[in-house]
């Protein structure tokens, strides 16, 4: 147990006793600590004083009942008194959609100007824990308004509970998340879900604000997804409902985090043929599928982000390491580099270019065709040793991911690498 915790627990205010702070509150008693719920709605405070809760969510009633009774959970419309016995404020206030859709802050704001006219005269430590979903750099905004940094560390802990199923969410959380500045901070906070069977990623303090947003982001996209194929299938005569379970059954790849990680753009003889023919085939059976239809068009933004931020490096003489459209393979076929190798010429850069399976002497037919066809005399660019690249260039694109003796021949080269293949929008390494 962390010394700094009483043998009962945290004592914890949650401020906000909406959907997600009123579970929050009354599963943090349940596990243990002492809790404050506060809200300035007093049909809330009043109902879980009475061991009731305010809405229905199933399961929640009974744990509220039986917090309350134990005394580890109580409400007030009161922060003052509240935040003053607390060590750790969870903050679950509304975040909803303004006119123009971003989120609002209002409530936020509020919060956080109430914290900082409360704590002047603190002298314990105060943790402020953000669970409501904030776009990045908005806990940073929030302990610039709360200042007193060296008594106030505000972390951010975002909360991954469904409306129907969140006291079970709680208990048996798939995630747990918190960022903070301030590592022992994020794991005080960390620690307060320790009788969870968790394991708590403590990341930086704007990757847990993105992390919620992207794994919306994503369930979104994946129904929008099994709808879209859902109707393809529908006007096919197909059950759709078979499509979908046959393929969450291949859990290395579909369901799986394969392919899951920010990189270069797609290519190859499969993803972008197989797009096209199912996008053409939707046009003809006069279906509007835009979830489908915008993934070409986005991996070809994807490229035009990649060539702009190439074409900025500083360096004269340009050395590209990859050129098929992965790693160990030499199919060239719509690959991402050619065009990207193109496009950079283009706006006359010079350049030398190494893949490890690329051999001009030994690629033939359609291989041969497309590569001379993407890149007219790209035969001047490929080099047959990889020294003659680095021996050669003044900056460095790594277009695949490269092997152990590779990467070491690449440091050793001590050139600035710009890794398109891990990192396409970051800046190039010094």
């Amino acid at each position: 147990m962390n010394q700094s915790q009483s043998p009962s627990g945290d004592k914890i205010v949650v401020i906000g006793m909406g959907y997600v702070g009123c579970v929050t509150a009354a599963c943090m008693a349940h596990v243990g600590h002492t809790v404050i719920g506060v809200d300035p709605d007093p049909h809330k405070v009043d109902a879980v004083n009475h061991g009731c809760s305010p809405f229905y969510e199933p399961g929640l009633e009974e744990i509220v009942r039986e917090v309350c009774a134990s005394g580890r959970l109580r409400a007030s419309q009161t922060l003052g008194p509240a935040l003053e016995k607390s060590s750790i404020a969870l903050v679950c206030v509304g975040t909803p959609s303004g006119p123009d859709g971003n989120l609002s802050l209002v409530h936020m704001k509020h919060v956080a100007a109430e914290i900082a006219g409360l704590i002047a005269n603190r002298i314990e430590p105060l943790i402020v824990a953000i669970r409501s979903t904030v776009f990045p750099g908005t806990c940073e905004m929030l302990a610039e308004m709360i200042g007193h940094r060296d008594r106030v560390n505000v972390v951010a802990n975002p909360e991954f509970l469904r409306e129907g199923s969140a006291v079970k969410d709680f208990r048996e959380p798939t995630l747990l998340v918190v960022g903070g500045k301030d590592q022992a901070a994020a794991a005080r906070v960390a620690e307060l879900y320790s009788k969870l069977p968790v394991e708590a990623s403590l990341v930086s303090l704007e990757t847990a604000e993105l992390i919620k947003y992207a794994c919306n982001a994503y369930h979104a996209v994946k129904i929008g997804f099994a709808n879209e194929i859902g109707t393809l299938a529908a006007h096919l005569g197909i059950d759709g409902n078979e499509v979908m379970a046959t393929l969450c059954k291949d859990q290395g790849l579909n369901t799986s985090a394969a392919y899951l990680r920010p990189g270069f753009a797609f290519g190859g003889s499969c993803l972008p043929k197989d797009l096209r023919a199912l996008t053409y085939q939707a046009n003809r059976l006069k279906l509007d599928l835009p979830l489908l239809t915008s993934v070409l068009p986005g991996n070809v933004r994807h490229l035009e982000r990649a060539v702009e931020l190439v074409a900025s490096l500083g360096g004269r003489r340009l050395g590209i390491i990859g050129l098929a459209f992965k790693e160990n393979t030499d199919d060239l076929r719509e690959s991402p580099v050619l065009a990207l190798v193109q496009k950079v010429r283009e706006r006359g850069r010079a350049m030398r270019i190494w893949d490890p399976h690329i051999q001009i002497s030994q690629i033939y037919g359609s291989n041969l065709r497309y590569l001379m066809e993407s890149v007219p005399g790209i035969e001047a660019l490929l080099m047959g040793r990889v020294e003659d690249v680095l021996g050669w260039a003044d900056q460095l694109v790594v277009a695949q991911k490269p092997s152990a003796e590779l990467a070491a021949a690449i440091q050793a080269s001590r050139l600035p690498v710009l890794d398109i293949a891990g990192r396409v929008l970051g800046p190039a390494a010094k």
